[in-house]
């Protein structure tokens, strides 16, 4: 006689115990074809995600090293910039391509046991491990190529660069949503995004900048999060303008904000797209 097998009965919460992991596989899966489709058609893959803040900062060097004794902060240009640079390309990576996770992911979408949120967790997850250990091998390669003379308090390394993710995350939900919403809306952000670049302290420090720009400045959360990460480098750096309320309010503002249109609208933008 062959052997039965109960089938998956709903648990006491109508939750059927066969599918409790089903999201979770979900979301694996999606990983997978992430990594597949981002990094693994292309000659090199994950070597070109080293290789672009490596390039960034090696012709930094060139250019500022032959005008400038030393950097505005200790005597290493390269970590100077690798400091200012790193964090930028990783909220840059992330915040864009979780913008893009409802259109990337739109086939999948229309199987009930893939949702939106799952999508984006996918992405974030993918781009956020990449990103971390493309941070670890640029500025690990630094500080064991060069005398830099830095002892880096890791722990407020480390917070820094989870606020980078959290800030990413914040950001790229949101426009996850307007970028479905009102195709339009990339082409403004590309735009925008472009003298991000030049006014988020990568070059120069916030306290050098003149008043009354640099209360402008102020508002822009790259710059906080750039000042936290060379803090966490430099001991004697305090970077005292950093607003740690600031950057944790405004990346659960518009996490929270971005979840709540998408709930709404995912199926209506999934359906007019």
């Amino acid at each position: 006689m062959l052997p039965t097998f109960p089938s998956a009965q709903p648990s006491a919460t109508g939750v059927v115990r066969g599918r409790r992991f089903a999201s979770l596989r979900t979301i694996t899966a999606l990983m997978l074809r992430e990594m597949v489709t981002t990094y693994g058609r292309s000659p090199g893959g994950y070597l070109w995600a080293v290789l672009e803040p490596a390039a960034g900062i090696a012709l930094l060097t060139l250019i500022f090293s032959t005008g400038f004794q030393s950097p505005a902060l200790g005597t290493n240009f390269p970590i100077f910039y690798a400091t200012g640079m790193v964090p930028f390309l990783m909220f840059n990576d992330i915040s864009g391509k979780l913008a893009m996770s409802l259109l990337f992911s739109k086939p999948l979408l229309a199987y009930p046991a893939v949702t939106y949120l799952d999508a984006i967790i996918a992405r974030f997850l993918v781009n956020m491990l990449t990103q971390v250990l493309v941070a670890y091998i640029t500025l690990g390669g630094i500080l064991l190529a060069f005398d830099t003379r830095l002892l880096p308090d890791y722990t407020t390394v480390v917070a820094a660069f989870s606020f980078t993710a959290l800030l990413a995350l914040g950001v790229g939900t949101m426009n996850c949503y307007l970028f479905t919403r009102f195709p339009v809306w990339q082409r403004i952000w590309s735009i925008l995004m472009r003298p991000m670049f030049i006014i988020s302290c990568i070059f120069f420090l916030f306290e050098t900048i003149p008043q009354p720009y640099r209360d402008i400045l102020w508002y822009n959360p790259l710059v906080h999060i750039v000042g936290l990460v060379r803090r966490g480098f430099y001991a004697n750096y305090d970077a005292s303008y950093v607003s740690i309320l600031y950057l944790l309010g405004l990346a659960l503002a518009l996490f929270m904000a971005g979840l709540l249109l998408l709930r709404r609208q995912h199926r209506t933008l999934l359906n007019d797209g």
